[in-house]
């Protein structure tokens, strides 16, 4: 176990820790390497957290995307959104997700709040 690991501030230490963490990543339990694998785990994921910004995804695109999964059609969110026409301005972003609405998706499509919350684009 490499007991020199500390916080990842360069690319090279980065890219040194995920070798790393390939060459360790199925160490038993309980073992040297299974604490060293957990502790370049954290460090891989603080040092991706400040470097790498991964955008939200777009609401709308997430309950088309759900849609298309569950094999539902637009008509399928009227119950939720309202009439036919108003489920097309809302899928096209030219009319804004209510909090009703939200609430209905979540429960009927199973997607986050958080996500159909987030601005879309």
């Amino acid at each position: 176990m490499n007991n020199s690991w500390k916080v990842l501030k360069t690319e090279a230490e980065y890219k040194q820790a995920l070798e790393r963490t390939i060459e360790v990543f199925h160490a038993d339990e309980n073992t040297p390497e299974r604490e060293e694998l957990d502790l370049l785990l954290l460090l891989v994921k603080d040092y991706e957290g400040r470097h790498f910004h991964i955008p939200a995804p777009d609401p709308i695109e997430v309950i088309k995307l759900k849609l298309e999964e569950k094999g539902l059609k637009h008509k399928d969110l009227e119950h939720i959104i309202g009439s036919k026409g108003y489920v097309s301005q809302v899928l096209s972003g030219k009319k804004e997700l209510t909090l009703k609405m939200v609430k209905g998706l979540h429960r009927y499509l199973g997607i986050s709040a958080d996500i159909l919350l987030a601005d879309s684009k």
